[in-house]
């Protein structure tokens, strides 16, 4: 997977805050949405943050998710790049806890049925809160196409 991408993607979708807000759940949250409930700030760390310290949160977040999805679904590895995306994107946005809640979506997805697996992601709940981000997400899933794919 060009990691590059993914980072590109997730800003994007994400954004990028150098100080603390409130997320759409109400969870505190820095830089590329980082969860300050799960993972506080490193001792000594002031905001606003640095560029650097938010590719460090991102960098940390990023490693979670992928050793989540090793754990969890050793499968998503043999996906090609573009799916690899979707499902790393989607895990670090609603987290592997209520990404495996996706059952038949992900059983969809390791049989390489991704019209099914698309149909189940828009039919989700997870689909009307994230609005256009599931779209493009969905639309990858289906098509094996990542549509605005960020330059790098």
């Amino acid at each position: 997977m060009i990691i590059a991408l993914l980072d590109a993607e997730l800003r994007r979708d994400e954004g990028v805050r150098y100080a603390q807000y409130l997320d759409t759940k109400g969870i505190p949250t820095i830089g590329v949405g980082h969860n300050l409930n799960a993972m506080p700030l490193p001792d000594g760390w002031t905001q606003p943050i640095t560029d650097d310290e938010v590719d460090i949160l991102l960098n940390q977040d990023l490693q979670v998710v992928f050793n989540a999805l090793d754990l969890h679904l050793p499968w998503w590895r043999q996906l090609d790049e573009v799916r690899q995306r979707v499902i790393a994107n989607m895990t670090f946005n609603m987290g592997i806890t209520t990404l495996l809640e996706f059952k038949n979506t992900l059983h969809a997805m390791q049989i390489g049925d991704y019209a099914s697996a698309a149909g189940g992601m828009a039919a989700s709940a997870w689909a009307r809160e994230v609005g256009h981000r599931a779209g493009r997400l969905i639309e990858a899933m289906s098509t094996g196409v990542m549509p605005d794919e960020p330059q790098i």
